[in-house]
């Protein structure tokens, strides 16, 4: 007898580190969205609620040592080397899709707004299309499932 899979909801829930984030320009130019080595983390709870943020690996200190004294260069580095946005979250199984609903984001023209992206999950790989990147483009990206037993040794 096969057993049957999860719904696309059950197999979403659980916290995901990214393996590849890759944008795909109007123009078809491929490019690492947030650099190589890029870290990442989405988490889906069973309730429905979402948090993920993704940073490049190679952001550099600011040289005050103050989030809230960082240079002109500084802050735009940081910022265009890093997303991160929470909300809650709906399945489509018959779209193989999940919406977004953003309740605050650091690229703010986000908050306030909603966005379907297109969903596959194979064991505990997950891929996402994104098709209005927050630098334009689409973005493919890749994740892979943390044991719930390792949920805890993230480093």
């Amino acid at each position: 007898m096969v057993a049957q899979q999860k719904p696309l909801e059950e197999q979403l829930v659980g916290t995901w580190t990214l393996v590849s984030s890759i944008n795909t320009s109007v123009d078809g130019k491929k490019t690492d969205s947030f650099g190589p080595n890029a870290k990442g983390l989405s988490v889906f709870e069973s309730n429905g609620r979402y948090s993920w943020i993704i940073t490049a690996s190679n952001l550099p200190n600011f040289a005050s040592n103050n989030r809230n004294s960082g240079t002109a260069d500084e802050n735009k580095t940081a910022v265009q080397g890093s997303i991160a946005h929470f909300g809650t979250y709906s399945v489509s199984e018959a779209n193989k899709s999940y919406t977004l609903a953003f309740e605050g984001s650091t690229f703010p023209n986000w908050t306030g707004t909603s966005q379907t992206r297109v969903l596959a999950i194979s064991g505990d790989e997950m891929t996402i299309n994104n098709p209005v990147g927050s630098s334009g483009g689409t973005i493919e990206s890749k994740w892979k499932l943390v044991p719930a037993t390792a949920a805890h040794l993230i480093p």
